[in-house]
């Protein structure tokens, strides 16, 4: 593993000298003073025993800004398509979020190590919020805009949140399920209208002073806990820290955005998701960069294409979707304003679709692969060979390998299950548990190794290729869907006796979900394509409407072992054409 040539991991934040100078542009160090934090020694590494993101990045970057030695453009530019724009310096960061702070400490009640949910769409609230808790110290909990009120009653329940701050479009969602939340104290709406039993976060936090004292966190106290499905059971609760989302970018340096202070970031992942915190907010702002956003209530391609040509973005992160669809359009009708990076991430990418994008726009594009429970553990790097189908090298901080099951490390070339090595230090990049499920914390390793559920290889030159899930996970569109909640879904159904969801090969998304129904005799003479829009229809009412399955087969029986368990590898075998 790849050790930390730092020696003393301690803040000192010089602005001029040239040494502390990438590209000539100001930079963050961690540097050997000690007075300011007490280390922690982790084997050869050094790490603070106090570390805030906001305090010790955000702030500091502001500091630099009011000193002139940042060149001028925005920390967060934002718009919505029709017209709004929204622009905040570093310094308005600090000014608003310090505001919203207020609102969750003062007027919510909210303190140190409380649970926050927060499902928002594509807007700046989103961002006032994370930094907000942050200098709260508030266990921020991510959703994404699609969540059903089963979805938000299960985690509300589960994570024991005091507040959830959502829109007037979910609020009757929330309503519908608040009375089975015995823990959620306090609704906020991000609304120009009211609501009966909800505080109203814009009129709350503009009236508010921003005087506020950036609590001091240890960098392991929880920061963030993101929701991520599994192959059984509900989603589990990946719970990450100060440090493995807030101090990592600042030693991993720029290791797949390789972004400058005066660099411009737009990732389009949705904001439940772990690569929006990664790209859209901890990494980026690490290095003084604008992050970028455009609300993008439906992805479009026309609507992706103009913004790149109309705005200095110079790197793009997107699903391997976002990039099937982009292609698929007359690329030289578009001149980009700026844009010399491009990154995809969520599954992997098709070689062809690299091939078109290249040829029409110069621009190769990198692949990123990481999961919830870890951030980014492979990456094509700027300026590294791109080999078509990989997924690059392990990211610094990480030994990454391929093991068998017995964990015993495989040679180049042959085919086995992708590790992190987690013994005898646990990298700092990693989540810190699954809160209150210690069992499936525990199965998440073998040996001395995280084991990602991934099977791949690696070659002589240590390039990584994703062949394909262990388990049955379905990722479709960089969405990461359990078969068991497809499955919940569809036997609630009068029509269906027994259900089986697996993954199905799709052009566009990657995979789709593909559900293989058994159905009830009462209605085995139904009209099959009116009850496959009636099932799809329930699903997506059912829970969130990105996990309806977008194939239905009607089958007289499932397979099974001889315990009885249903054999989905050998239906997904039989969809991909393993069979």
């Amino acid at each position: 593993m790849k050790l930390f040539k730092l020696q003393c991991l301690q803040f000192l934040w010089t602005l001029k000298p040239p040494n502390r100078a990438f590209h000539g542009h100001p930079r963050l160090l961690v540097s050997d003073v000690h007075s300011q934090y007490e280390p922690i020694r982790r084997g050869k590494q050094e790490i603070p025993k106090y570390f805030n993101f906001a305090s010790d990045v955000l702030d500091k970057w502001s500091e630099i800004e009011k000193a002139g030695n940042r060149p001028s453009n925005p920390a967060f530019w934002w718009i919505n398509g029709k017209g709004e724009e929204v622009k905040w310096s570093f310094q308005e960061l600090g000014f608003l979020s310090r505001k919203v702070a207020n609102v969750l400490t003062k007027e919510c009640g909210l303190q140190k190590g409380d649970r926050l949910i927060v499902i928002l769409p594509r807007i700046p609230e989103w961002w006032l919020v994370n930094v907000a808790c942050m200098r709260a110290g508030i266990v921020l909990i991510p959703g994404v805009s699609q969540l059903s009120a089963k979805d938000i009653q299960y985690r509300l329940q589960a994570s024991k949140a005091k507040c959830i701050i959502t829109t007037d479009k979910l609020a009757p969602a929330v309503d519908s399920v608040a009375p089975e939340c015995q823990f959620l104290k306090t609704k906020l709406m991000v609304s120009k209208g009211s609501r009966e039993g909800w505080l109203n976060f814009t009129e709350l936090y503009r009236n508010q002073a921003a005087d506020h004292s950036c609590v001091k966190t240890r960098i392991q106290d929880p920061m963030i806990i993101f929701f991520t499905s599994g192959t059984t059971g509900s989603p589990k609760m990946t719970q990450h820290s100060q440090g493995s989302l807030g101090f990592r970018p600042l030693l991993s340096e720029r290791y797949w955005l390789d972004l400058t202070p005066s660099g411009m970031i737009w990732n389009t992942a949705d904001t439940g998701w772990i690569l929006t915190s990664i790209a859209s907010v901890f990494d980026p702002w690490a290095f003084g960069s604008c992050i970028f956003v455009h609300n993008l209530p439906q992805a479009e391609s026309s609507v992706i294409l103009n913004t790149l040509c109309r705005f200095p973005i110079d790197a793009l992160v997107g699903a391997p979707t976002m990039f099937r669809m982009l292609v698929q359009n007359d690329l030289s009708n578009y001149k980009f304003m700026n844009l010399k990076y491009c990154m995809s991430g969520g599954e992997p990418l098709n070689p062809e679709v690299m091939e078109q994008w290249k040829s029409q726009t110069g621009l190769d594009i990198h692949e990123v692969y990481g999961q919830t429970e870890t951030g980014i553990i492979c990456s094509v790097f700027k300026g590294m060979k791109i080999k078509p189908g990989s997924m690059g090298k392990a990211a610094p901080l990480y030994d990454v390998q391929i093991i068998d099951k017995s964990a015993n490390i495989l040679p180049p070339g042959q085919q086995g299950e992708i590790a992190v090595r987690s013994k005898p230090i646990r990298p700092l990049g990693f989540f810190s548990e699954y809160v209150d499920n210690p069992k499936k914390t525990a199965e998440s390793e073998r040996g001395d190794f995280y084991v990602t559920g991934d099977r791949g290889t690696m070659d002589e030159d240590g390039y990584f290729q994703f062949i394909g899930r262990d388990d049955d996970i379905i990722i479709s569109s960089g969405y990461r869907i359990g078969p068991f909640e497809v499955e919940s879904a569809l036997i609630e159904h009068p029509a269906v006796v027994e259900t089986a969801v697996v993954s199905s090969p799709d052009p566009l998304r990657g995979e789709v979900v593909k559900a293989f129904v058994v159905l009830s005799p009462a209605f085995s003479s139904s009209d099959l394509k009116s009850l496959t829009r009636d099932l799809q229809d329930h699903v997506k009412k059912t829970t969130a409407p990105y996990k309806y399955p977008r194939k239905v087969e009607f089958v007289q029986e499932l397979p099974k072992t001889v315990t009885g368990k249903i054999k989905r590898n050998e239906l997904r075998n039989k969809e991909w054409g393993r069979a």
